[in-house]
């Protein structure tokens, strides 16, 4: 089959591989029909996050049809389901599972003795992200064999189509738990700090849940374009202050609740000296991770307010002003994201009409462009924020 395969730092394939086969009685094969390119991707695509191999299979954001099913699956998945499929690999057995905290599932990361020494205790294993992670290879690619199939799918209803459901493998639940971590108020203020695809489905939750006003951060002309589409206010932190305006927009007092859907690779721009600290140190191998989003939400967020982190962190952070946040009384809350806890919920505001994912949809490619689909979409091109793939 055609896979896109990472060979290295800004060096993605599409090379022929070996289709996937049954290797456990609670697996199932998906021919893949559509997929997706994520933010998260291009982390690994610049050898941010530790521990890829060259061979491995890129790719979280993936549905398609069930085309052969494991035993102990049978129960729950048969050939011809039209499933999506989580980005977490799920058991639905072990304590975390059963607590609704499927990110970070005690049995699907199949190096565990790796995520152990590293993370002190394992997380969940993901799939086309990294052998911290488990090393499963990823959906973009024709066929994916998927683990524990039985508890790792979600079945989408015929009235959908795949443009409205594939993204509730990922960034749709992301943005939605990213709001929902903040406990929204009928009178809150929600500042969002990044318009990606993830940003935009944070701003369209934030709307849902009944912020007072949802305000969106980012630089790029049409992502603020589309934020503003989803009912945000919108600062261009190139051209105006952050921290001006949103004092402005909050009688001084700051928003309650910030969500950070940037991570590790904030944008680096001469205005905000910090962020060429860290592009410094993140070249001398200091810091791994560049955290100005971080220290911007900690100094504006309101006291007693809460921080909302979806954005993916990788590593190391340097200059986090802890005595800030500790003063202030802040709530942090971040991780990834627990799909199948917000999965029912969001299929019904689907078919409801509340939200329709597709929206954030830009382009569509065949497989075999991937390599090139990766670089429209990291350097922003052709208005580019969303990539589908059709294998």
């Amino acid at each position: 089959m055609k896979a896109l395969v990472w060979h290295g730092k800004q060096d993605i394939r599409c090379d022929n591989v070996t289709d996937p086969e049954i290797e456990d009685s609670r697996d199932a094969i998906i021919k893949v029909t559509s997929c997706a390119i994520c933010g998260s991707d291009l982390h690994l695509f610049h050898n941010f996050i530790p521990a890829m191999m060259p061979g491995d299979i890129m790719g979280h954001e993936m549905m398609g049809e069930v085309v052969e099913v494991g035993a102990d699956a049978k129960s729950k998945l048969k050939k011809g389901d039209r499933i999506v499929v989580p980005f977490t690999i799920i058991c639905g057995q072990c304590d975390q599972c059963k607590r609704g905290n499927f990110s970070v599932c005690e049995r699907s990361n199949r190096k565990k003795d790796l995520a152990d020494k590293v993370f002190g205790h394992t997380t969940a294993g993901l799939f086309g992200y990294t052998h911290l992670t488990g090393g499963y290879p990823g959906g973009q690619a024709e066929y994916l064999r998927v683990p524990f199939a039985d508890a790792t799918h979600i079945k989408v209803p015929d009235s959908m189509t795949d443009e409205q459901a594939l993204f509730l493998g990922d960034i749709l639940p992301t943005g939605w738990q990213a709001a929902v971590h903040c406990d929204i108020e009928p009178e809150d203020t929600v500042a969002i700090w990044g318009c990606g695809p993830v940003g935009q489905m944070a701003i369209r939750s934030a709307v849902l849940l009944g912020a007072k006003q949802v305000v969106a951060i980012d630089y790029i002309p049409e992502r603020l374009s589309m934020a503003a589409a989803g009912g945000a206010i919108t600062i261009n932190f190139e051209t105006e202050s952050v921290v001006e305006r949103l004092n402005e927009l909050t009688g001084g007092k700051g928003p309650q609740k910030c969500i950070d859907a940037v991570g590790l690779e904030a944008h680096v721009t001469p205005s905000q000296p910090d962020t060429l600290m860290d592009r410094a140190k993140q070249a001398m191998m200091l810091e791994s991770d560049r955290p100005h989003v971080l220290r911007e939400m900690m100094y504006v967020c309101r006291p007693g307010g809460i921080i909302s982190i979806c954005g993916v962190y990788a590593g190391l952070v340097d200059k986090i002003p802890m005595g800030m946040a500790m003063n202030k009384g802040l709530t942090f809350r971040m991780g990834q994201t627990h799909v199948n806890r917000w999965a029912d919920d969001l299929v019904r505001r689907i078919e409801e009409g509340q939200i329709d994912p597709s929206f954030v949809i830009t382009h569509t490619a065949k497989l075999e462009d991937g390599p090139e689909m990766y670089k429209v979409f990291r350097d922003k091109q052709d208005s580019c924020i969303k990539v589908v793939l059709k294998p």
